[in-house]
């Protein structure tokens, strides 16, 4: 027994050591570090506000669960689904874009995705050659720079700065990419983007034959009467790329993973290729239950927001009383923070740590989101009362 074991332990070091080189060149994701040094915190005994990671502690409204049960029992669901999704769904988005002004063809340009997370990391996949320019903003949500890699692309940073309102300089981008990743309303810095951005960047991608991808996760959580337009709601933006977009943070379904991909068909055509190869779509009663949510009653949507600016209010608020210069964001569920004192992000994300905070080190997003901490507005507004007693102990 004793040999067997030691055969076994060899033979899994020899496995490990024949790890693909991609694995080598990944950045450590972020959140499960910071999740570690959580536990690690709360096996102490000591009393977490999490406003870390932006996952809604918010339940899915019930109308939609209702719609969830109803379908699981259906046994036409119960078998596989096809890889583009439900034509029933893809209709369903194509209805919920035409009140943003943008007409999409169900058959062709909307395809079902298991998350926005799923279309994001596989659209490399299908378009970029080894050694091909993949635009990148910096900071950003890391999947981005992550698929480039694992398709052997090379991942090109955009700095995104305050001085430029955390947009990228087009003007400044390479010619010669494959892709470009934009997110508007932006995670991790909660900025903003106008008409006249997005048309620069059709633009730019029509000039130098670019695909855009534009990550539009939390195009409904806005504030004070502020609506993002859709990228696609651009003239020749259908020519030049695709949206994608979740029904996670907009319906609180993050643990549900739908979403879909919008624009170019050409485009949604190569997405559902690797589609089609790599996974089976989408459970068919999730699907029915995203149609509920996006055809049923809206009125949880706008409530949503209220909650959440009601949050946001709550934490820069305290932060402005406490001395700290924080910015009053119009979009997403995040509040993007200078660090107070000067000292690197991780740093500082240690020392909220200590008084039983978790925050988001801004280094985590990219070596432009050095000097910040990301706050989630995931709590009620008292504990962020709470939070805010906490962070002037630390200052």
């Amino acid at each position: 027994m004793q040999q067997a074991g030691c055969q076994l332990g060899g033979y899994m070091a020899n496995v490990t050591s024949k790890y693909s080189k991609r694995l080598d060149v990944l950045p450590p994701y972020l959140f499960a570090h910071i999740d570690a040094l959580k536990a690690e915190k709360e096996a102490r005994g000591v009393d977490i506000i999490d406003l870390g990671v932006g996952d809604p502690d918010c339940p899915t409204p019930p109308h939609i669960v209702r719609s969830l049960v109803q379908a699981a029992h259906k046994s036409s669901n119960h078998q596989y689904p096809s890889s583009e999704g439900m034509l029933s769904y893809r209709e369903a988005v194509s209805e919920w874009y035409a009140k943003k002004h943008v007409a999409l063809d169900p058959t062709n340009e909307v395809l079902t995705l298991i998350g926005s997370k799923e279309g994001i990391a596989h659209l490399p996949l299908a378009f970029v050659n080894r050694g091909d320019n993949v635009l990148v903003p910096d900071p950003a949500y890391p999947v981005y720079k992550i698929a480039t890699i694992l398709a052997d692309g090379k991942p090109i940073g955009m700095p995104l700065s305050a001085e430029n309102g955390f947009l990228p300089d087009i003007d400044k981008a390479v010619t010669d990419a494959k892709l470009l990743f934009i997110n508007y309303p932006n995670n991790p810095t909660a900025a903003v983007a106008d008409d006249a951005f997005f048309r620069t960047v059709v633009d730019y991608a029509r000039d130098n034959d670019v695909i855009v991808c534009h990550d539009a996760a939390y195009l409904e959580l806005t504030f004070d009467g502020y609506a993002a337009p859709s990228f696609l709601s651009v003239p020749g933006a259908m020519d030049v790329g695709i949206e994608i977009n979740s029904l996670s943070k907009t319906y609180n379904m993050t643990g549900w993973r739908i979403g879909f991909a919008v624009g170019n068909a050409e485009v949604i055509a190569g997405l559902r290729e690797v589609k089609s190869n790599l996974d089976s779509g989408a459970f068919q009663a999730v699907q029915e239950a995203g149609i509920a949510a996006m055809t049923g009653p809206q009125d949880t949507v706008d409530a949503l927001r209220k909650l959440y600016a009601e949050r946001r209010d709550a934490l820069v608020d305290g932060l402005r009383n406490i001395g700290w210069s924080v910015e009053k964001p119009k979009a997403t569920f995040y509040v993007w923070v200078p660090v107070p004192d000067g000292s690197p992000s991780l740093e500082f994300s240690l020392k909220l740590l200590d008084v039983g905070i978790v925050a988001t080190p801004g280094i985590g997003f990219g070596e432009h989101g050095e000097g910040y901490v990301r706050f989630a507005l995931t709590v009620p507004v008292s504990t962020i009362e709470e939070a805010v007693i906490r962070l002037e102990e630390v200052v």
